[in-house]
């Protein structure tokens, strides 16, 4: 009976590091190897005495290759969290040989911390909407840009909907000095080369994401829309993960964290453990929400009478999370007495 061996990736930009281990915990083999896919198949070939039965990848910036790699050669492959992994503070030297090694035997234990792995299609599109928020940012600079410089020269504001209906040239023809002419004409020039790429990445994305479990489900939450549901899906991927709608809101960072001792405060805990994308999702949702529907209105209103605005947005968007876990775990639309209590 062959042995049953694990191997842990730590990974790098130009170079990683390959251990194994049996199903004993001894270390059987390690090595250094350039960031070649054909290089780490061909050392598995030659060095694993037995079945390699998991693989487990650090996950970085650059795991997409390495992962879709193994996966395609057969390997069964894990992407190992470093945030969840934490050796013994009082190690006295360590490594990328001994961290590689600490990743391996996590996974032999069964205690690894794991993230999620996409499929190639699904995080393609969900980087690509990444990019949108992005490009959604520079546009916004250059429409602050434009209006600061007509406010400068004409003492007054321009309205946001002349600004947006008006062509380069029109926009031009506000300012009399030929290089303020210039700046305003490329500057609305590239707002429209943004709007169009931001389109066509939308019209690119929603495809994707509507393959997604809950996607028509979240568009009847108030202040979600096409846009923010997309970002949701995509990020959120399989919604089966998260046990709780608790559970899911902590990972959409918009619990407190804080750790306390005796009923007194004593710190915080990790605020950035999440994803930061699906945090400004729901923020976004919770100020359209109380800005255009009634009943997430009057809600937040109580709640920012006794707390203030800040943390009544957050308790208004912890609150949409936990509907969006129920809409897409479960199916169904929004029901506004659920979700306010009201009658």
């Amino acid at each position: 009976m062959q042995k049953q061996l694990y191997a842990g990736i730590d990974l790098h930009s130009n170079n990683l590091v390959v251990a194994i281990v049996d199903q004993s915990g001894k270390r059987m083999n390690h090595r250094r190897l350039p960031c070649s896919l054909s290089q780490v198949l061909e050392y598995f070939e030659e060095k694993a005495s037995g079945e390699i039965k998991e693989i487990a990848v650090e996950s970085t910036y650059n795991w997409y290759w390495l992962v879709d790699g193994l996966k395609e050669a057969g390997y069964h492959v894990k992407l190992a969290n470093p945030a969840g992994m934490k050796q013994y503070n009082g190690l006295k030297s360590a490594d990328d040989k001994t961290d590689a090694y600490f990743i391996a035997e996590l996974m032999r234990l069964g205690i690894l911390p794991c993230g999620t792995i996409l499929e190639p299609p699904a995080r393609a599109a969900r980087d690509l909407l990444r990019r949108r928020q992005l490009l959604v940012s520079k546009r916004t600079a250059l429409i602050l840009a434009l209006k600061n410089q007509y406010i400068r020269t004409h003492g007054k504001t321009l309205p946001l909907a002349q600004l947006k209906s008006s062509k380069p040239e029109e926009m031009a023809a506000l300012f009399q000095n030929c290089h303020e002419q210039l700046a305003a004409e490329i500057t609305k020039d590239e707002i429209e080369h943004l709007d169009d790429n931001i389109k066509r990445i939308e019209k690119a994305c929603w495809q994707q994401a509507q393959k997604f479990r809950g996607y028509e489900n979240l568009n009847t939450l108030p202040g979600i829309g096409r846009v923010l549901s997309g970002v949701i899906t995509l990020e959120t991927a399989d919604i089966t993960r998260f046990a709780s709608p608790e559970n899911y809101a902590s990972y959409c960072r918009t619990v407190a964290a804080k750790r306390t001792s005796n009923g007194k405060s004593k710190g915080e805990n990790n605020a950035k453990c999440g994803n930061k994308y699906l945090a400004w999702a729901f923020i976004e949702a919770a100020n359209l929400a109380r800005r255009y529907d009634e009943n997430a209105r009057r809600w937040f209103d109580r709640k920012a009478a006794k707390k203030g605005n800040i943390i009544a947005t957050k308790a208004l968007a912890c609150k949409m999370s936990k509907a969006a876990w129920h809409l897409m775990r479960s199916g169904g639309s929004y029901d506004p007495e659920r979700l306010f209590g009201v009658t």
